[in-house]
């Protein structure tokens, strides 16, 4: 019950700060994909530096220890990606702007959200027997992790990240691809 209510609370407060940062607008999400405002690339990506640097950390002391990871599909990821990515841009809402937007009580955010979630539950029910056997026997790498597969410390691999996103921000920023777009 305690992991319950710790995921609870992370959950809330990632999305009062997706709230408070202006990431569960519209305008936001669509204009990510238009490149005239990467607010939101920038507010993930940090995100996910804090994330893993915390994680690993955790499992160096010994306080948590990892799942074990499920196998990967390059072929299933890359596809589901560009699912997700195109309904994203066309929706301008994603799984997390949707849960943010629909604890504020707006139904345009609850509405698409939740038809999206089912319509995409029922594709992924109906399609899955036929689909992963042929999808799973494209480029499987196992159950690796990317620290794993590059034969990398996980501590250089969140290096090497997070210089690469800071370098990203730097170019997002000097091309002012931040804050630009208003909608």
């Amino acid at each position: 019950m305690s992991e319950f209510m710790i995921a609870l609370f992370l959950g809330v407060f990632f999305g009062f700060a997706l709230n408070k940062a202006g990431l569960t607008k519209y305008h936001k999400i669509v204009n990510v994909f238009r490149l005239t405002d990467l607010t939101v690339l920038k507010f993930m990506m940090t995100a996910l530096i804090v994330s893993m640097s915390g994680l690993y950390l955790l499992r160096g002391l010994g306080l948590v220890t990892f799942p074990n990871v499920p196998p990967t599909y390059v072929a299933a990821n890359v596809i589901g990606g560009l699912i997700f990515g195109i309904g994203m841009a066309v929706s301008g809402f994603c799984p997390g702007t949707c849960a943010a937007g629909s604890g504020e009580g707006k139904l345009d955010y609850l509405i698409p959200g939740m038809l999206g979630f089912l319509v995409g539950a029922v594709i992924y029910g109906l399609t899955y027997p036929q689909v992963y056997p042929a999808i799973s026997a494209i480029a499987s790498v196992g159950n690796v992790v990317i620290p794993d597969l590059w034969k990398l410390s996980p501590f250089l691999a969140i290096a090497l990240f997070t210089v690469l996103s800071l370098f990203l921000f730097y170019l997002i920023d000097r091309a002012g691809l931040h804050r630009k777009g208003r909608g």
